[in-house]
């Protein structure tokens, strides 16, 4: 793939860019992050055609992120509060184009509202599931829980449980590599696009992972993970900020 002379774009901990006109905006509350390192030769089949795998020291990452979406908005209008609030959990890989321009990629994403998936699926082409889902938050930890109803693999399953720990006073880079990416790759009404977002810098905390029983990562067409994971994180959560989609030659949809 050409990339640019200058190569991927910095890691930075803010927003390169403001989203002063959002497409959509919407609260990321009470996330955990859970991260295993992946050759990048077994992802880069399944990326989007313009990206190939980002990657520290070599590796590329798959990540496991369950939290709970709260009052999604479009354009300036407030967020919804029913339809709008759900728990969610990704299965996300991490890419960069032929711009510099570092992103993720969606491999699924289970949410427990029906209508915002329908619109995920067919309004953005996002790999949307719906799920029967839950998030507890205890004493001392908090539980995520998800089972697939549709479209498939009916079953496909998530239970993680974290104990958040300490505040990261100063992330590590791969800690800022996983965390700050400030936009997505995907295909935007059949064409490769990607999608900015900006939000506060993120306030993390080192998390023990108590429990994770999973299968949503091999239904998402990933290896499973090997070993125990390079990364768990946990976060209270940001407000997020979406811009418009984003051509390939850097000109945004109209």
């Amino acid at each position: 793939m050409p990339f640019t002379s200058r190569g991927p774009h910095p890691v930075t901990p803010d927003a390169p860019v403001d989203i002063p006109r959002p497409l959509l905006t919407q609260q990321w509350l009470d996330l955990t992050f859970v991260h295993w390192a992946v050759d990048p030769a077994a992802v880069a089949r399944v990326l989007p055609a313009g990206t190939v795998p980002d990657v520290f020291d070599g590796m590329s990452f798959v990540g496991l992120v369950a939290f709970r979406m709260h009052r999604v908005g479009w354009l300036r209008l407030p967020g919804v509060p029913y339809l709008g609030t759900f728990p969610e959990t990704n299965v996300r890989l991490y890419s960069v184009d032929a711009h510099g321009r570092r992103g993720v990629v969606f491999r699924s994403l289970d949410a427990a509202r029906l209508v915002p998936v329908l619109l995920g699926r067919f309004g953005f082409g996002l790999p949307y599931m719906w799920s029967r889902m839950a998030v507890r938050t205890g004493k001392d930890t908090v539980r995520y829980e998800s089972v697939r109803r549709w479209p498939g693999p009916r079953g496909a399953r998530s239970r993680i449980v974290v104990r958040p720990g300490e505040r990261v006073a100063e992330p590590t880079g791969l800690e800022h590599f996983l965390t700050a990416r400030w936009g997505m790759h995907t295909a935007f009404f059949g064409a490769a696009a990607y999608l900015p977002n900006a939000h506060p810098r993120w306030p993390l905390h080192k998390a023990e992972l108590v429990a994770c029983e999973e299968d949503l990562v091999t239904a998402a067409g990933l290896p499973a993970p090997v070993g125990e994971p390079v990364s768990v994180l946990y976060s209270p959560g940001v407000p997020v900020r979406f811009g418009r989609p984003v051509r390939p030659a850097g000109v945004p949809t109209p």
